[in-house]
C-alpha cells in the first residue's frame, strides 16, 4: 500500500508497516470488502454511496427496520406540545434502533478492526481472533435493529500508506508519524495536525506534501462537511440512512485520546438539549464498565466515569445526524497501536492490538446493553434511564 510515488513528500521510514500483523486485523478497503462479500450472511449488505475516488461506502444490518410512518418531521415534532417522538417515528417509535460508522478519518484504523471483530461476532459468536462473545450476540437479537458502517472513508483510508503501524513507543513525539500520516504534512516535512487540519475543508492537496487520511478524495473531512449545503456522497449517505432507520443512539469511532490519560474517551455532542441527560447516563454506562475492566486511566469509577469531566464538543457530523433524525449520536475515541501514553498517575499506557480489539468490543457491548436497558428514545423521553 506504499505510496511514495504519488506523495514524494513523505519523509522516509514513515511508511514502515508492523513486524507481525494479527489475523483480526483488518483494515483495508480491499479486506473490509472482501470480508463482507464472503462473510456476512445473518446480515444484510448493501452499498450506500460511492465516493469520489470511486469506492463504495458499505453497511450491514440486521433486525427488522422501523415500518415507514409518522406525519412530522423532526423538527416538526420538537414544535409540538410534548414533543412525543411518535409524530416523526410513526407506529413503530419504540422500536430500538442502533448505528454506528467507524474510520471517517482513513488513518484511524483501530475503528475499523473494532467494526468487522463486531460484525464477526453478530455472525459466529467469536471475533476474528477466536474469543467468544455471548453477550454481544445476545444483544444482536434484543435490540429491534442495528446498522453498522464499517468503513465510512474509503479514500482517506486507501491513502493511508500501511495496514498497521509499528509500535513507535511513549515518547513526546512518538505520536507524531501517524498524526502526519493521518492528518497531513507539509511540504517541508512539518505536520499540518489536529485541529490545524480543520482549517483546509476543502483540501488543496497540490499545497501539502502529503494530504494524509482525513479527507475523501474531494479534500472534504466528513466531520465538518456542508450539511446544510452541498454534502459529500459519504455524508448524504449518513445523513439518507440515518433519516431511514431513524436510530435512536449512533457512535462514530475515531482514534486519537490525549498522551496523557492515554485510554478511551467520549466526547459530549453538541446537540438538542434534551440529548445531555441521556450522554451523561451513556458516558457512566459505558465508562464504568472500561474502568471495572482496568481500561480507563483511573481505576476509580467515580473519576474516569463521571460526565461532568468532559464539556460540549463543536458543531459537526454528529449534531447534523442529531437534528436530522433525533438520534443521540457520540464521538468514541480509542487510543492507538502506533504509540503509547501514560495513565493519570504518569504510569505508561501501552495497547496492544488485543487490547484495542477488546476495548472496541467492550464499547460497543456496553452502548447496546444501555440502549436494551433504557429503552431508546421513547424510553429516554420518559426518563427512564439508568
Amino acid at each position: 500500500m506504499a505510496l511514495p510515488s504519488l506523495f514524494p513528500h513523505i519523509p522516509a521510514g514513515y511508511c514502515d508497516e508492523a513486524e507481525s500483523i494479527p489475523p483480526f486485523w483488518l483494515t483495508t478497503p480491499e479486506e473490509v470488502y472482501h470480508f463482507l462479500r464472503t462473510r456476512i450472511h445473518l446480515g444484510t449488505v448493501e452499498t450506500l454511496a460511492v465516493s469520489p475516488g470511486g469506492r463504495p461506502v458499505m453497511a450491514v444490518s440486521y433486525g427488522r427496520p422501523r415500518a415507514p410512518g409518522g406525519t412530522t418531521t423532526f423538527s416538526g415534532t420538537l414544535g409540538t406540545r410534548g414533543q412525543n417522538i411518535a409524530y416523526y417515528r410513526g407506529a413503530d417509535a419504540a422500536k430500538t434502533v442502533f448505528a454506528s460508522m467507524a474510520a471517517i478519518h482513513g488513518g484511524e484504523l483501530d475503528t475499523i478492526v473494532g467494526a468487522l471483530n463486531l460484525l464477526a461476532v453478530f455472525e459466529t459468536g467469536h471475533d476474528l481472533s477466536g474469543q467468544a462473545w455471548p453477550a454481544l450476540v445476545a444483544l444482536r437479537d434484543q435490540v429491534d435493529r442495528i446498522v453498522i458502517v464499517p468503513l465510512l472513508n474509503p479514500d482517506g483510508r486507501a491513502r493511508f500508506p500501511v495496514r498497521m503501524e509499528p509500535y513507535r513507543g511513549g515518547a513526546p513525539d512518538s505520536f507524531f508519524i501517524h498524526e502526519y500520516l493521518n492528518t497531513g504534512g507539509y511540504k517541508d516535512g512539518s505536520l499540518i495536525g489536529w485541529p490545524a487540519v480543520k482549517e483546509f475543508i476543502p483540501m488543496d492537496f497540490s499545497q501539502f506534501g502529503f494530504p494524509g487520511g482525513y479527507p475523501n478524495d474531494a479534500g472534504v473531512n466528513l466531520m465538518h462537511d456542508d450539511f446544510m449545503g452541498q454534502p459529500q456522497p459519504e455524508t448524504r449517505a449518513m445523513l439518507d440512512l440515518c433519516a431511514r432507520e431513524k436510530p435512536d443512539l449512533i457512535l462514530n469511532m475515531h482514534t486519537g485520546v490525549a498522551k496523557d490519560d492515554y485510554y478511551m474517551e467520549i466526547h459530549r455532542p453538541f446537540c438538542e438539549p434534551r440529548g445531555q441527560p441521556v450522554f451523561d447516563a451513556f458516558y457512566r454506562h459505558v465508562k464504568t464498565r472500561l474502568t471495572l475492566e482496568g481500561l480507563q486511566g483511573s481505576p476509580d469509577p467515580a473519576v474516569s466515569a463521571n460526565p461532568a469531566r468532559v464539556s460540549n464538543f463543536a458543531y459537526n457530523l454528529n449534531t447534523a445526524l442529531n437534528l436530522h433524525s433525533g438520534g443521540l449520536c457520540v464521538t468514541i475515541e480509542s487510543p492507538c497501536h502506533g504509540y503509547s501514553g501514560t495513565n493519570r498517575a504518569g504510569q505508561p499506557a501501552i495497547h496492544s492490538p488485543e487490547t484495542l480489539l477488546r476495548t472496541q468490543l467492550l464499547a460497543y457491548e456496553e452502548s447496546l446493553a444501555f440502549l436494551a436497558k433504557t429503552g431508546g428514545r421513547v424510553g429516554w423521553d420518559a426518563g427512564l434511564q439508568p
